[in-house]
């Protein structure tokens, strides 16, 4: 305490203590120099406050990983439809095979758009034809999914942006799951033990012999063993 300056001290133009339910909070206002708050969440039961915390940390990190990249991009799958188009003109300048993965990659993208048409309840087939004549014409690059109307608008018009950096890393964790699953040739499967067999075939056989039935002498009487 002795060795406390006064550069390191802090100052507050209000501290006030509340009593919130049964806990009471501490409250600093005014501060001039305060890098930090704190939310205080309250709900009638458990799972309330959980999915509200959830839903604020993804605010915040959403809100945080803008500040740190200042690029955007098209949201609203524009940006995946222009990534496409661009693959599909690529595709018909290389031969052989390769064309044929780039038009498969290119086609992969546009799973994007439609899955935001099927969340909304629009015609996907639609929509995404819509936005391959609007990208075709080299005016459209920032059309993208408009759920207001289920059809297409300009995502940066309607101020549907995204970091960037999140796309990027989207599709590159894409491409390394694809290329990770197609590198599997064979698969290894771990056999069932003979016992267990076993067992499961005496079951099967008890179970038959318990519920059947045959006729008695003379065909009248029906009993079961």
């Amino acid at each position: 305490i002795n060795n406390i300056v006064d550069e390191v001290l802090g100052t507050c133009e209000l501290f006030e203590e509340k009593q919130v339910g049964n806990e009471r909070f501490n409250i600093f206002s005014g501060c001039p120099s305060g890098h930090t708050a704190t939310i205080v969440l309250r709900g009638g039961a458990d799972q309330f406050i959980e999915e509200a915390e959830r839903s604020l940390h993804d605010a915040i990190m959403i809100v945080r990983r803008a500040l740190k990249n200042s690029t955007v991009v098209a949201g609203g799958g524009a940006i995946d439809m222009e990534i496409s188009r661009y693959l599909r003109q690529h595709a018909r300048t290389i031969a052989g095979k390769s064309q044929l993965f780039i038009n498969s990659y290119a086609k992969a993208l546009e799973i994007i758009p439609r899955q935001l048409c099927d969340n909304a309840g629009f015609d996907a087939t639609d929509v995404l034809n819509k936005l391959r004549q609007k990208h075709a014409t080299g005016e459209g690059s920032n059309y993208g999914v408009d759920i207001n109307t289920g059809g297409i608008a300009d995502s940066f018009a309607n101020f549907v942006w995204e970091p960037s950096v999140v796309k990027i890393n989207a599709i590159n964790a894409a491409t390394e799951a694809s290329c990770l699953i197609l590198s599997v040739d064979e698969t290894v499967k771990n056999p069932k033990s003979e016992s267990a067999q076993g067992e499961a075939a005496a079951s099967a056989m008890a179970g038959r012999g318990r519920g059947a039935a045959f006729r008695g002498r003379g065909g009248r009487g029906m009993r079961r063993r």
